[in-house]
């Protein structure tokens, strides 16, 4: 990910988004909801790149509806622990889940969790979304993704493939692909992804799918090689490295983030929450801060958002299956 200080920045540079005249109508239009703070749980620490959009969305929130939307990490279990906290909460919107590719991973991997993500919680809105980038050392002899391909199956078995953890989007980008194009590759598993750059960058293991902000900035440096994007189409901000689609129709992986709340939540609250991240991300100014976090805002309706996330639940349990994933 980007650097903890430069995160820290751009979520105190949040607050300096127009407020008065949003506040004032929002109070003046939503007399039901909501009347007192809103409670925003991440299942990540604080200071990480979830962590940051889901304070940049709180604020925003905050602004639009006239009352504080505040932050509360519940760290643990691979994000369940957060999960479990909102699904056990009132269905009163007073309590929300900002959700990611964790939450539509972990149905397949943790198989007794205490609540089912589909069945006890409902779609709120879209939020941002980024892809993840495939990186090389510099020092293995591939520039494209039909070289990689082409290498690994002339070398069954050689090459390794390292990840931030187990499950986490990384992992699962790297599985996917090997289900996509059938080559073979050893997993390598790391505590967080900048525990792999040293290894990666010397030759030790070969290829990371890893969150753009956190690549990035080695590629520009010239110390890894981009092969590809895991976007279906090129993404805008690198318009020079391809898309693995390319080359492997049909592969896609989105990092995404959005809300959720407790099943049971009224529609009309749900209508409302919706529409007011929806303003939110229509704000240049909010658009330029996750432009700098190398996402783009994933403005959704609730339905289509529900259909995105059951979606993504099916993908990762087949790409589970295929893996035979288990949790640490």
């Amino acid at each position: 990910m980007l650097a903890r200080r430069r995160f820290l920045g751009l979520a105190v540079g949040a607050a300096t988004l127009p407020r008065a005249t949003r506040c004032a109508r929002a109070q003046a239009s939503n007399q039901i909801y909501p009347v007192r703070p809103v409670r925003l749980v991440v299942g990540l620490a604080a200071g990480g790149g979830t962590d940051v959009v889901a304070r940049l969305m709180a604020d925003a929130l905050t602004q639009q509806l006239g009352q504080q939307f505040f932050v509360e990490n519940r760290t643990g279990l691979a994000g369940n622990l957060a999960t479990q906290a909102v699904t056990n909460s009132p269905p009163d919107g007073y309590t929300l889940l900002f959700v990611g590719p964790s939450n539509t991973i972990s149905p397949s991997v943790y198989k007794n969790l205490s609540f089912d993500f589909l069945r006890d919680t409902v779609a709120v809105a879209g939020v941002m979304r980024f892809p993840n980038l495939m990186v090389v050392p510099p020092s293995l002899p591939v520039h494209t993704v039909q070289e990689f391909i082409d290498y690994a199956k002339d070398h069954p078995g050689k090459l390794s493939m390292a990840s931030s953890g187990v499950g986490a989007s990384p992992h699962l980008s790297g599985e996917l692909f090997k289900l996509m194009t059938g080559v073979e590759m050893v997993h390598v598993p790391y505590r967080g992804s900048a525990a792999v750059y040293p290894d990666l960058m010397a030759g030790t293991v070969h290829v990371l799918f890893d969150n753009l902000p956190g690549a990035i900035g080695l590629v520009q440096a010239g110390k890894l090689r981009a092969v590809g994007v895991t976007s279906a189409e090129r993404w805008d901000a690198l318009p020079e490295i391809p898309a693995i689609a390319e080359t492997v129709p049909g592969y896609q992986v989105d990092v995404w983030y959005g809300i959720s709340a407790p099943r049971g939540v009224a529609p009309q609250i749900v209508a409302i929450l919706n529409q007011a991240v929806n303003a939110a991300l229509a704000e240049p100014k909010l658009i330029a801060r996750f432009a700098e976090l190398g996402g783009k805002p994933m403005p959704m309706s609730s339905e289509q958002m529900a259909q995105f996330v059951a979606q993504d639940v099916a993908k990762w349990a087949k790409v589970v299956q295929f893996a035979k994933i288990k949790p640490e």
